[in-house]
């Protein structure tokens, strides 16, 4: 029976090793902001002033950086579960590999700075040790947790825009659709006053077609690109055609301009890689 006994003994030891593995696996929140904090300790005013922050410098520079307060990530080290995060959340260009990651795990009174491929000739183990234990350990000893977040993040981006990375590039749709908003107020004068004319001359179809042509070439002429002038006359067509000048100013106007923080759909990472670049420390 000796050997039923240490058959159970070796049964009970791998269930616990396979509940501390599964206890390991702490979920890696989805990435919808530049700031992730799951402690309450930020105000909603304090996350809008660094979203925004870190939102006009990665149109500035391209770098990619994140901010994530957790309460814990035990078991496991700050270390393995920061890998974690960079590994699904990918933050820099793809390429260039400029992301970093600020984490904060508050219970465990750990912070680490996780350093992109990109940056780590500049953002250097050394330099992550210094911003964190120089700036943001002592605010946080202090209880002054989102002064030493600002800090920290102040620091880390002083450091990335000495590094020589390649500038930010937008794409053509981007571009395109930030001049229309640009020349919206424009669009809309001309829809509503063209639309309502041509089409009572012309009728509805006809007049629409019309008020398209004008519209388009005058968005094409104003901002000196043919796709927003494309763009510019698709929308005073359609909504002559289908919406009418009253329709048409309370749709076009309603949609409003882009909002700032976590951009169309989310804020998502752009493809950068990490490889453990990077500091820990402690308060």
């Amino acid at each position: 029976m000796k050997w039923l006994s240490a058959t159970k003994g070796l049964f009970l030891l791998f269930l616990t090793f396979a509940s501390l593995g599964a206890a390991a696996d702490i979920p890696v929140p989805p990435l919808t902001a530049r700031v992730t904090d799951l402690t309450g300790t930020l105000t909603s005013e304090q996350r809008a002033i660094l979203e925004q922050q870190l939102q006009a410098f990665e149109t500035e520079k391209g770098s990619q950086i994140g901010v994530l307060l957790v309460p814990t990530t035990q078991p496991e080290d700050i270390a393995q579960y920061s890998i974690r995060v960079v590994e699904k959340w990918k933050l820099g260009r793809k390429g260039t590999d400029d992301g970093a990651l600020l984490i904060i795990a508050k219970d465990d009174r750990r912070v680490r700075i996780e350093v992109g491929y990109g940056l780590e000739g500049v953002l250097t183990d050394a330099v992550s040790n210094r911003i964190i234990n120089g700036d943001i350990v002592p605010r946080f000893k202090q209880g002054d947790f989102y002064g030493g977040v600002t800090a920290g993040v102040g620091r880390i981006i002083n450091v990335i825009n000495d590094e020589p990375l390649p500038p930010q590039r937008r794409t053509r749709g981007e571009r395109g659709e930030d001049l229309v908003q640009q020349y919206l107020p424009v669009i809309l004068v001309l829809t509503l006053i063209l639309g309502g004319v041509l089409r009572s001359f012309l009728g509805r179809g006809p007049g629409a077609v019309a008020t398209g042509g004008v519209v388009g070439i005058i968005g094409w002429i104003l901002s000196g690109t043919i796709a927003v002038g494309i763009m510019a006359g698709a929308i005073a067509l359609f909504f002559t055609m289908f919406g009418g000048s009253h329709m048409g100013l309370r749709s076009i106007g309603g949609r409003g301009g882009r909002s700032g923080g976590s951009g169309r759909g989310g804020f998502s990472g752009g493809g950068g890689g990490f490889g453990g670049g990077g500091a820990s420390g402690k308060w």
